[in-house]
């Protein structure tokens, strides 16, 4: 359980473990079962308590040399082995949160999620330590290092941020490991004007679960009638930027794939008003 705790009461640690165990009601809860958008806001704020507690603070206050404030922005997630479907209300989950430094500017957590003792869902998060240029919005963060936190470990050579890495230097497979591949005749657009009170955070960044519910609104717009009851199976999702509030994003899919098992699909996010690049999004869903 993630409890605050007055400063002198931490150490710094390397990979911090926390396990808690939750009553899943109407806020956990979507229609096919566990929310993703809920669970993911929920494991963003265990990461970002992690960072805390591995840092020997009470609370996640990072600042750089100037006195501005720094943030873990996400640049990957994953989610694997998922069913969520087969939670419902008043169900319990086991959420297992421990959080490492794999760089001297990034940091992973893994979440592993049980319920009545079956696993149902791993979740990977890498995050940056970033700020923005003095003056500047959200199209001029950078990635900065801080003191304070344990030697990294040695990266994995295939871990997510190996695979984020690679993707964004032109060399990821994901389409590959999806079961996917391009197709023109394939492709659809939905351009979205996301809400200050509903899709920013309070650092004032589009958050990285509204991500993730845009996808699942291009999906609706795209698939609804083949996948009315859609529930993750799997997702990769590689972010590589922002917008300022009054922006719209565009959900592109580039590739996408049906059958009898379930429904797969690649969908790209970008700025309208540029057509900079936000997140490439690699989803399995059964339906």
């Amino acid at each position: 359980m993630n409890v605050a705790l007055p400063p002198d009461a931490f150490a710094v640690t390397a990979a911090p473990v926390c396990e808690e165990t939750l009553l899943l009601g109407m806020p956990q809860l979507c229609l096919a079962g566990l929310s993703e958008t809920w669970l993911l806001k929920e494991l963003g704020h265990r990461h970002w308590m992690g960072l805390a507690q591995m840092a020997g603070r009470a609370v996640p206050d990072f600042r750089d040399a100037s006195g501005e404030p720094v943030y873990a922005a996400f640049s990957a997630l994953s989610v694997t082995d998922a069913d969520f479907a087969r939670v419902r209300e008043n169900d319990r989950i086991t959420v297992r949160s421990e959080i490492r430094r794999i760089s001297r500017t990034q940091c992973a957590s893994r979440h592993t999620l049980t319920s009545a003792g079956r696993p149902i869902g791993t979740v990977h998060l890498v995050s940056a330590f970033v700020r923005r240029a003095p003056g500047g919005g959200n199209h001029t963060v950078a990635r900065v290092a801080l003191d304070g936190f344990p030697p990294p470990d040695r990266p994995e050579a295939t871990g997510l941020a190996a695979r984020a890495a690679a993707f964004r230097a032109g060399r990821g497979e994901a389409e590959a490991r999806f079961g996917l591949e391009p197709d023109e005749a394939a492709r659809a657009v939905l351009e979205i004007d996301p809400c200050p009170a509903q899709d920013f955070n309070g650092a004032g960044f589009l958050y990285f679960s509204s991500f993730i519910a845009f996808i699942d609104r291009a999906e609706w717009q795209f698939d609804s009638r083949r996948a009315p009851l859609a529930s993750t199976r799997s997702r990769e999702v590689y972010f590589h930027g922002n917008i300022d509030p009054g922006e719209r994003v565009v959900v592109r899919r580039l590739a996408s794939r049906r059958d009898a098992g379930g429904l797969a699909h690649h969908c790209r996010l970008e700025r309208a008003g540029d057509g900079a690049r936000l997140a490439d999004v690699f989803t399995h869903r059964n339906l």
